[in-house]
């Protein structure tokens, strides 16, 4: 039995998808649909139902996933154990991250795993879509907010703090908002994601529970990087995590406000966890990456530094 089939098998059954499959190996989506044919022959069944917009597993297809699938990872993980030692990784550490997090946070701190332990590759997806680890391969998925009821592994990484900030230049112009009440009185810029458009939540020390403020713009967006762009320019305030903009309010491009007030864009407090699952943590690469995320940002994230001068540039 060719063992490149049977993952080529596995990735379909995952995603139910010739096309990702392809993108995922790299190859001709007609030369994915010629190893599954080539398999279903060798096993004497059809393993797949074609459909035009996906493919799905006959009762057939998915027994044999099951066993397939389980195959597959302890190979992999008998693999990892015998020839990898603390010294030296390699192997492929597939990891899913949001799109800003990923970008401002996950690339460097992935940059510098990587230059400890060079033979390692990585393969980095960023999306904004809550994704399912287990279909989509990924040994370690960073997630920001509330997490959903899963059998995943969930380790708290760091809290999401928020602030509400602007540029010196639209401060100077617009003044400087004295209360969340008088947030009516300027521009806010609101991220617009698939939860929909975003709230703003203020909670005094003396509060027992945060106050929802309608606040309006002249902008809104999907992409929270472009808000950081637009409030840089002066065009009003923006209320994203320190994760997102500690470097802006290190440098001063971006002001701190309502420092008074603990502000959200939910009633309560969110997290940022990182997820893997009880099989995934057996494999060493992902126990050492795993470790390495807490070791380097301790009970206080380098982007919850920049108040005291301290953040960790990388």
């Amino acid at each position: 039995m060719d063992l490149n089939a049977l993952r080529v098998f596995e990735r379909v059954a995952a995603t139910g998808s010739f096309t990702t499959t392809a993108r995922h190996f790299h190859r001709a989506v007609s030369s994915i649909s010629r190893q599954i044919r080539g398999l279903e022959e060798a096993v004497g069944q059809p393993l797949f139902y074609r459909h035009t917009r996906a493919v799905t597993l006959t009762e057939a297809g998915l027994r044999y996933y099951e066993e397939v699938r389980d195959i597959l990872e302890r190979l992999d993980f008998a693999t990892d154990a015998l020839v990898h030692s603390d010294a030296e990784l390699s192997g492929t550490l597939r990891i899913n991250a949001p799109v800003a997090f990923g970008q401002r946070q996950v690339v460097p701190l992935l940059h510098r795993f990587q230059c400890r332990y060079p033979s390692l590759k990585a393969e980095l997806q960023l999306n904004d879509r809550v994704v399912d680890p287990v279909r989509e391969g990924h040994d370690v998925t960073f997630r920001v907010g509330e997490l959903s009821d899963s059998s995943l592994v969930a380790r708290r990484l760091a809290p999401m703090n928020y602030v509400i900030a602007a540029a010196p230049s639209y401060l100077q112009a617009h003044g400087e908002p004295e209360s969340p009440e008088s947030l009516i009185d300027h521009n806010c810029l609101l991220y617009q994601g698939e939860m929909g458009r975003q709230r703003w939540f203020f909670q005094a020390p003396n509060q027992a529970s945060a106050t929802p403020f309608d606040v309006t713009g002249n902008l809104y967006s999907d992409d929270a990087v472009s808000l950081v762009q637009a409030a840089l320019l002066g065009q009003g305030l923006v209320m994203f995590p320190t994760w997102l903009i500690a470097g802006e309010l290190k440098s001063g491009a971006l002001v701190a406000l309502l420092d008074f007030w603990r502000c959200e864009v939910n009633p309560g407090r969110r997290d940022i966890h990182v997820l893997t699952t009880e099989r995934r943590l057996r494999s060493h690469k992902v126990r050492v990456f795993l470790n390495y995320l807490f070791e380097s940002l301790g009970p206080l994230p380098p982007w919850d530094r920049w108040r005291e001068g301290m953040l960790v540039k990388g």
